[in-house]
């Protein structure tokens, strides 16, 4: 009898020992650098997709205070996600900023008039619509806003780079573009002649 608890006894140790062996190969795995080929995995990718459901908790507005104004911004930022039309007054100050984001972001294909023969277009880029055909000048401002945040085509999606209320500025500013090369001459001396 005392044979036997002495073989179980010596069994459990020596499992024991092997649990912590493969412990410490949990905690010490292969290291892998992210966007680098890996064998570790079956799809052969060192970075793994985000697991089905996943909340970000650190990252964006909320994730940098928890003050009322930093909720008041959030809430302003999914107002413009859901807005159908222009959700801001339009102001010098939304068309300065909408014309700084366009520079940046859609300038290169769409061109500095909208016309769509930006710089990305010369160098053998298809060429996007001109926001000056009648189909975008009478397309609503949402049709921007989605194109803007989801892409149409070979357009890339930028809802992960323009804000929402920067992609509404965007909006503002190709309206401001559309007008400009469709004002009849009688708009321009009428304002002229009331800035005397």
């Amino acid at each position: 009898m005392n044979a036997a608890r002495i073989f179980v006894l010596a069994c459990a140790l020596f499992g024991l020992t092997a649990c912590e062996k493969l412990m410490r190969n949990m905690y010490d795995g292969a290291k892998v650098r992210p966007l680098q080929p890996s064998t570790q995995f079956a799809d052969g990718r060192s970075s793994r997709p985000q697991v089905a459901g996943t909340v970000e908790h650190a990252r964006g507005i909320l994730a940098q205070t928890s003050s009322g104004r930093a909720v008041a911004l959030e809430e302003r930022r999914l107002a413009a996600e859901r807005a159908t039309s222009m959700p801001y007054p339009i102001t010098m100050a939304l068309l300065r900023r909408g014309r700084e984001r366009f520079d940046v972001y859609c300038a290169p294909c769409h061109s500095v008039v909208g016309d769509g023969d930006g710089m990305v277009v010369r160098r053998g880029f298809p060429a996007p619509p001109s926001y000056h055909i009648e189909r975008l000048r009478t397309a609503p401002d949402r049709h921007f806003y989605d194109v803007i945040t989801q892409g149409y085509g070979v357009m890339y999606p930028y809802g992960d780079r323009v804000a929402p209320e920067d992609r509404w500025a965007i909006v503002a500013y190709i309206r401001a573009l559309q007008l400009s090369q469709h004002a009849a001459a009688s708009d321009v001396s009428a304002a002229a002649g009331g800035a005397k």
